[in-house]
């Protein structure tokens, strides 16, 4: 078991590498430039090029590319991800007022997605081919074929404009408050964008569980189990543990999907977040922000995924044996 966690984890450190080499790469190959930004739109015209060269010094964005991609390495290494262009403040201090705000939106959509996913398609596999099955599974694939912004608008349609139950906007109301108000106005706030990202994430766990209990259901071991006269919970309990490893699978790689699909839903919603953050750093071509940010979700990622492969073992014995020795 240690030496498939250290195998594991030495991978995973691979991808980072390559992960710093791109997260570098792609904001400076996006069209446009970022003193287009910093300046006013009337004022493009009229810009020298020593004006020009002056506020890409500012930034470091004047020097050649592998002394930017040098001061960039030292600076992960040292915890400094330089200054906003757009905010003129520290992008760590940029990343740490939005960061909580992402982890709770979807950190909640990941758990309720993973658990009302796994129940559903465990459920649809012990019935499948009867109606409640059949049902169930054209609801989630319909909602799954629809992108998150539609879904967004729909609900802000019907939930905020038509019924007015929630609020429409923001992550916080404009007024000061605190303690159990405060509470309540973010977690109403919360539940629209939790939903529209819950929504999005439920088909593809979903589809895994059916897929993955209907195929353990048809192993000898189930068979076997139903042969020596066990029904019901004792015959669910061996095949729903064993089909969970791809559940997990899916689940983790959901959160790639989700932080993706955030930052169309916390741009539908103005919800403060990362993916919001995203959306206005690249309108504004704040490279630093962009590569705090993607480094970040990056890592994120990385690490649900090498959690996933360190739970392996512990979910299935069977990744824990050595292979057999050839004869």
């Amino acid at each position: 078991m240690l030496r498939h966690a250290g195998r594991t984890i030495a991978q995973y450190g691979l991808v980072v590498a390559a992960i710093v080499v791109l997260n570098f790469a792609l904001p400076r190959l996006a069209p446009g430039d970022a003193v287009d930004y910093l300046i006013p739109p009337e004022q493009a015209g009229t810009l020298t090029v020593e004006q020009r060269d002056r506020i890409l010094s500012q930034y470091g964005l004047d020097e050649p590319v592998p002394v930017q991609f040098e001061r960039y390495v030292s600076g992960l290494v040292t915890g400094d991800l330089q200054s906003s262009i757009r905010y003129g403040q520290p992008v760590v201090d940029v990343i740490g007022e939005r960061i909580g705000w992402t982890v709770l939106l979807v950190g909640g959509a990941v758990m309720l997605a993973m658990l009302i996913g796994t129940l559903l398609g465990f459920r649809s596999a012990w019935r499948r081919g009867r109606r409640s099955d059949v049902g169930t599974l054209s609801g989630v694939m319909l909602v799954d074929s629809m992108p998150p912004f539609f879904v967004g608008m729909l609900l802000i349609l019907v939930f905020s404009v038509a019924l007015g139950w929630f609020p429409v906007f923001g992550a916080l109301p404009g007024t000061e408050i605190a303690g159990l108000s405060a509470i309540g106005e973010i977690l109403q706030r919360l539940v629209l964008p939790l939903v529209t990202l819950t929504l999005a994430a439920i088909g593809p766990i979903y589809l895994v569980a059916r897929s993955a209990l209907v195929s353990e259901l048809r192993e000898d071991y189930v068979l076997m189990a139903r042969a020596k006269g066990l029904v019901g919970r004792a015959v669910r309990r061996h095949a729903q543990r064993n089909a969970l490893m791809p559940v997990v699978t899916i689940g983790l790689l959901e959160v790639g999907a989700l932080v993706g699909g955030a930052a169309v839903v916390e741009t539908v919603f103005s919800y403060p977040g990362l993916g919001r953050l995203i959306y206005e750093s690249v309108l504004a071509r704040d490279y630093p922000v962009l590569q705090g940010v993607f480094l970040l979700l990056a890592i994120g990622v990385i690490l649900a995924n090498l959690i996933g492969d360190l739970l392996y073992p512990l979910l299935d014995p069977r990744v824990r044996r050595p292979p057999a020795a050839a004869a």
